[in-house]
């Protein structure tokens, strides 16, 4: 049996389940979710928690400038380490595994090889980003960001929250109550980097298989496109001269909903998917003709020409139903292009997988990809990337119902051993 065999049946259920019952602890709400938003006093409490489990490990704790917390287990020489890890904070109503349980799985690697007696040739760490779910202060995925590209962080510290705090100011706050903690630079060497992770979809689950291994992660293109029209009396004005400014958004999206119709396809086929999520109509009254319009446009796909397509598309839909008296101006204010994992570090992963799924009943793999942004798609331009998904109950995540099986967990918890393990040995 190979080292990295060895780790993954020294995975434990129980240990695991206790540290994902304890760090929902911190934030734990009455219907079952966390609340456990970046930076807060609740979430500082929980930093402190995963430095005292890490450092019970025998791990070395050190923190860098945007507040990511690394653990550190030493291998054989010193080597870059290969990372794992993912976030602990939560969205203001959301779940116990969304990033955390990626963080205390990475942990449970580092206890499985204590327990083993065993040692890899690179270190491993396991690390806490900051900020990914970008509730509080925006953009998410700052830590991640920052490591990767440190000079963002003077940008994101002038991040406000509704609160009108300074993310500058509470990340400053929390460096000085790890004042015990080593300072280490960002934009360290990496070996590789794998990311586990709740699926937060429902296709594994309808495949009846645990375990996914992620191609990649789907890009994604956000604009803002503004109707102007003309506001006026709904009872007076004949509707053969109004400029309704929401007649002329229904038509742009009716377009747009028909560009990605809502038809099932295969698993792990490129799919357009459209989203008008944010709406704002002025001056909103009941019997005012709206003379503005603005709504935005979340467009994604793994395939970025199918993303192209579609811009072109919008662009000419809102060309069409700009008309004398009313106007369209379109925005694109995010773009990122698709993150494509390398196939051999995807190989690595299928095969830690197969041999946990296999040892257990269960299904196979199955290859499959992110819809959602997560870490992994910054340090994917950093190091050797990829992503492990275990299924969610009924595809519901950022949710209190959040769920996902504890043989499930232990399942992800089995693969990551094996996968971190034998790129440490590397």
């Amino acid at each position: 049996m190979n080292i990295a065999e060895l780790a993954q049946d020294h995975v434990s259920k129980d240990r695991l389940n206790r540290t994902l019952v304890e760090l929902a602890q911190f934030g734990g709400r009455s219907d079952g979710g966390v609340s456990r938003e970046t930076l807060t006093d609740i979430d500082k409490a929980s930093r402190r928690y995963l430095i005292d489990y890490a450092r019970s490990l025998g791990c070395t704790v050190s923190i860098d400038d945007c507040g990511n917390l690394f653990f550190r287990r030493e291998g054989l020489q010193n080597l870059p380490p290969v990372l794992t890890g993912s976030h602990a904070d939560t969205q203001p109503v959301g779940g116990k595994y969304d990033g955390a349980y990626g963080v205390l799985a990475g942990l449970e690697v580092i206890a499985a090889l204590n327990e083993a007696g065993v040692q890899t040739e690179r270190p491993i760490e396991v690390v806490s980003w900051t900020n990914e779910e970008g509730s509080r202060f925006g953009p998410g995925a700052m830590g991640s960001s920052a490591f990767v590209q440190p000079d963002r962080l003077a940008e994101y510290r002038q991040s406000v929250d509704p609160q009108g705090i300074r993310f500058g100011n509470a990340l400053d706050e929390a460096l000085a109550e790890c004042a015990d903690v080593p300072r280490v630079a960002m934009a360290r060497p990496m070996a590789a980097c794998v990311e586990l992770h709740i699926e937060q979809g429902p296709v594994l689950e309808s495949a009846g298989t645990p375990l996914g291994v992620v191609s990649g992660i789907q890009a994604v293109r956000w604009f803002t496109v503004q109707c102007t029209g003309t506001m006026a009396h709904a009872g007076t004005t004949p509707m053969g001269v109004r400029r309704d400014a929401m007649v002329i958004a229904n038509a742009i999206a009716s377009e747009l909903y028909a560009l990605a119709p809502r038809t099932a396809t295969a698993p792990g086929t490129p799919e357009l998917r459209m989203t008008l999520g944010r709406w704002q109509v002025e001056p909103n009254s009941v019997n005012t003709i709206p003379g503005r319009v603005e709504f935005t446009v979340d467009m994604r796909s793994l395939d970025d020409s199918e993303l192209d397509a579609a811009e072109q598309a919008l662009y000419a839909a809102c060309k069409i139903h700009s008309g004398e008296g009313e106007a369209v101006v379109v925005s694109k204010f995010f773009h990122r292009a698709p993150t494509y994992f390398p196939e051999g570090m995807l190989q690595v992963i299928e095969k830690g997988c197969t041999r946990a799924s296999g040892k257990s009943g269960c299904r196979p793999p199955m290859r499959l990809t992110s819809g959602a942004f997560h870490d992994a798609m910054y340090l994917a331009d950093h190091c050797p990337t990829a992503m492990i998904f275990v299924p969610s109950v009924n595809g519901i995540s950022h949710n209190a119902a959040e769920e996902t099986d504890l043989k499930d967990l232990v399942l992800g918890a089995q693969a990551l051993a094996y996968t971190v393990v034998a790129l440490a040995c590397e």
